[in-house]
């Protein structure tokens, strides 16, 4: 009877040896799984090749310096032969915090093959856009938009709007709104010479512009927002950008302004919006 119990006790034990293999076994595999999915580029996946709108024509675009919030003085004629990212953006601007994780990791992706600059659009204190810069930890260099930047990459009428320069230094895309970051790294490796499934499409215009495109509008056509103090703008445009025009359109009233610039009823709301917004404090 001992005897009987002891080789109960060993033929379990071997059993028991056997499974606790095979759920190590598997879960090495379904380690292993995991590790060579995360490696695959998204660009590379099932879903097939990637189309990248890139002009026809690239745009030469001037040499320009910059100072980053760090101090550091940055010249894009020391990116020649990496793409290069322009993103214009602020704080106040929804799509453009949603964004910035994306570009964060595209640039410690492509470290060696990118730039990516943010432009801040912001007209408060400095010391808010370090403060965001620091908590969002973006690793790319960050200064404030200047009248040379303005002349440079004219046409920044909402936020966000990201111009991609190719290893040239030339502009070869311009989106406003929220980037896709699936788009974005796939012109990111075709334009780095990567490999890369893509279909390029080439167009006349740099980009075009769409209430479903448009981000956050940060200049409303037909309203004069020149009288607007820069401490008060972010929130100025925070209002023309939440609320809704009453025209039946659906959008929003600066949305509305862009869509439909002849809407004789998004123009005396967004005014008024304003005059609102202004009258608060």
């Amino acid at each position: 009877m001992v005897r009987k119990r002891l080789t109960d006790r060993m033929i379990f034990g071997v059993i028991g040896l056997l499974v606790m293999i095979s759920l190590v076994s598997c879960r090495s595999g379904d380690s292993t799984t995991s590790q060579s999915e995360a490696a695959t580029d998204i660009t590379k996946d099932s879903g097939g090749p990637v189309t990248v709108e890139l002009l026809k024509e690239p745009q030469a675009v001037a040499d320009f310096t910059l100072v980053a919030l760090d101090g550091r003085r940055l010249s894009s004629a020391d990116w020649k032969g990496k793409v290069v990212l322009v993103n214009f953006w602020a704080t106040w601007c929804g799509p453009c915090r949603a964004e910035i994780p994306d570009l964060v990791a595209l640039q410690s992706k492509y470290g060696d093959q990118l730039v990516v600059v943010g432009i801040s659009e912001d007209e408060g204190p400095v010391d808010q856009v370090r403060k965001f810069v620091a908590d969002y930890k973006v690793n790319y260099p960050v200064a404030m938009t200047t009248p040379e930047m303005q002349k440079i990459f004219p046409g920044v009428t909402a936020l966000p709007t990201t111009f991609i320069l190719d290893r040239d230094g030339r502009m070869v895309q311009k989106h406003i709104g929220l980037l896709h970051p699936r788009e974005t790294e796939a012109a990111t490796r075709y334009l780095a010479g990567l490999a890369v499934d893509v279909e390029v499409k080439r167009v006349d215009d740099p980009s075009k512009m769409s209430a479903e495109d448009v981000a956050q509008v940060k200049d409303i056509p037909g309203v004069d927002l020149s009288k607007v103090p820069g401490e008060r703008r972010s929130e100025v445009l925070q209002a023309l950008n939440s609320d809704n025009c009453t025209c039946g359109c659906g959008l929003t009233v600066a949305k509305c302004r862009i869509e439909d610039p002849n809407c004789t009823t998004s123009t005396p709301l967004a005014k008024a919006i304003v005059e609102r917004t202004l009258s608060t404090h």
